[in-house]
C-alpha cells in the first residue's frame, strides 16, 4: 500500500468519506493513482470509473473556457458586466469587470443560499441581479460562487452558446475529457458517487449536483455542476502541469495562473486559488507559485509548476452529511505525501 493509499484508507476508516480516488503525477503521466472505498456507505466498491461531483472545481474549468474566449477576442478581462448583460446596466454590478469576477474581488458576497427563497431559475437570477454588493469592487478578496454564476452568464452572452457547450468545446474536447460534463444522464448517474442526504431534497443525492443554487439553475452554472471520472481529471492535471498548451497560449496561461491579489493577503489567480502563506487548503508542502482549487464535496486539483506536478483528490466528504471538517487534515496529509513522491 502506498503512502497516499494509506492516508485515504485511514480517512475512510474515520468516516470522513465513503470513497476516494486520487492521482499524482506529471505531464508525462501518473506516479501514483488509485481508489478506495465505496460509492456510498451502503453501496458497491469503487471500480475507478465513477463520476464525482466536482463542486467548485467547476470554477477553474469554466475559467479555462473564459480565458479561451478572451484569447479569441470574444471577451475582455477589463470588459464590464453591463457590456455583456444588458439587464445589469444601471445597477451596482454594471461596472464590475470580468477580471474582478475571476479573482473574487467583485464585492459580491460569498455563499448566499438564494435557492431557499427563489426556487426557480428566473427568480434566482433576478435575486442575483438585485443582490447588494458587500464591499467596494477591487477592495478585498471574498470567495463568491455568485460571482461565478454571473461569469457563466457573461460567457454565454459573449459567445452566443450555452455554458455546457462552451466548456465541452473549449476545455473537455481538446483534452479528451469525453466523460466530463454537466447534468449526467440516467446511465451515467448509475456510476455516480453519493453525496449528501439532503434535507432540502429529502433524499441522498446521487448523480445530481450537490450545490442547491446550481440545482435551481438546471444543473449548469459557472460555479458548480460538473461531474468527472478520475481518468478525465488526470488528463486535466497532466495538461496543467505541462502548461495547458492544448487550451491556451503560454502567455495567457501564465496570466491566468499568476497571483493577482497579493495586495489583499490572499493569493488568487484568474479562477485559480494560489498558495496562501497561511491557511492553504493543501498545507505548506506545495511551492509558492502553485495553484489549484478545492470543491465543497471533497474534491481538489492542485498544480506545482516549478515541480511540473499535479495532484488530484476526489472524495465524497459530504456523504451522508456536510457536517465535519475531517477532509482538511486528510487533504493536507495527502499533499505532503504527494510532494514526497519521486
Amino acid at each position: 500500500m502506498s503512502a497516499l493509499e494509506d492516508i485515504l484508507v485511514s480517512g475512510r476508516a474515520r468516516r470522513v468519506y465513503s470513497g476516494a480516488a486520487w492521482s499524482v503525477g506529471a505531464a508525462a503521466g501518473p506516479l501514483d493513482r488509485g481508489w478506495t472505498g465505496t460509492r456510498a456507505w451502503d453501496g458497491p466498491p469503487l471500480e475507478g470509473d465513477e463520476r464525482w461531483d466536482l463542486a467548485s472545481v467547476t470554477k477553474p474549468i469554466v475559467g479555462l473556457a473564459v480565458m479561451a474566449l478572451v484569447e479569441r477576442g470574444a471577451l475582455d478581462l477589463t470588459g464590464v458586466v453591463g457590456t455583456y448583460l444588458p439587464d445589469y446596466r444601471g445597477g451596482d454590478k454594471a461596472d464590475l469587470t470580468v477580471a474582478q469576477l475571476l479573482t473574487h474581488t467583485s464585492g459580491l458576497p460569498g455563499q448566499v443560499p438564494l435557492y431557499r427563497e427563489h426556487p426557480t431559475r428566473g427568480g434566482l437570477l433576478e435575486a442575483l441581479r438585485s443582490l447588494p454588493l458587500r464591499t467596494a469592487p477591487g477592495s478585498r478578496v471574498e470567495y463568491s460562487s455568485q460571482g461565478f454564476i454571473l461569469l457563466g452568464l457573461i460567457a454565454e452572452s459573449a459567445a452566443g452558446a450555452p455554458l455546457d457547450e462552451l466548456v465541452d468545446r473549449l476545455v473537455c474536447a481538446p483534452l479528451g475529457m469525453k466523460e466530463t460534463g454537466f447534468t449526467p444522464d440516467i446511465a451515467l448517474r448509475t456510476r455516480a458517487v453519493a453525496t449528501e442526504d439532503c434535507p432540502w431534497r429529502g433524499q441522498v443525492v446521487v448523480g445530481e449536483v450537490h450545490d442547491e443554487n446550481a440545482v435551481v439553475l438546471g444543473g449548469i452554472a459557472g460555479h458548480a455542476g460538473l461531474f468527472a471520472p478520475l481518468a478525465d481529471m488526470e488528463r486535466l492535471g497532466r495538461s496543467l502541469a505541462g502548461g495547458a498548451s492544448e487550451l491556451l497560449r503560454p502567455e495567457t496561461f501564465a496570466l491566468m495562473t499568476a497571483a493577482h491579489t497579493d495586495a489583499h493577503a490572499l493569493r488568487r489567480g484568474l479562477a485559480w486559488q494560489g498558495q496562501d502563506p497561511v491557511g492553504s487548503p493543501v498545507g505548506p508542502s506545495c511551492g509558492p507559485e502553485s495553484f489549484g482549487h478545492t470543491g465543497f464535496t471533497g474534491t481538489s486539483i492542485w498544480v506545482d509548476p516549478a515541480a511540473g506536478r499535479y495532484a488530484v483528490l476526489l472524495t465524497n466528504r459530504v456523504h451522508p452529511s456536510r457536517e465535519g471538517d475531517g477532509i482538511v487534515a486528510v487533504r493536507r496529509a495527502f499533499h505532503t505525501a504527494a510532494d514526497a513522491l519521486r
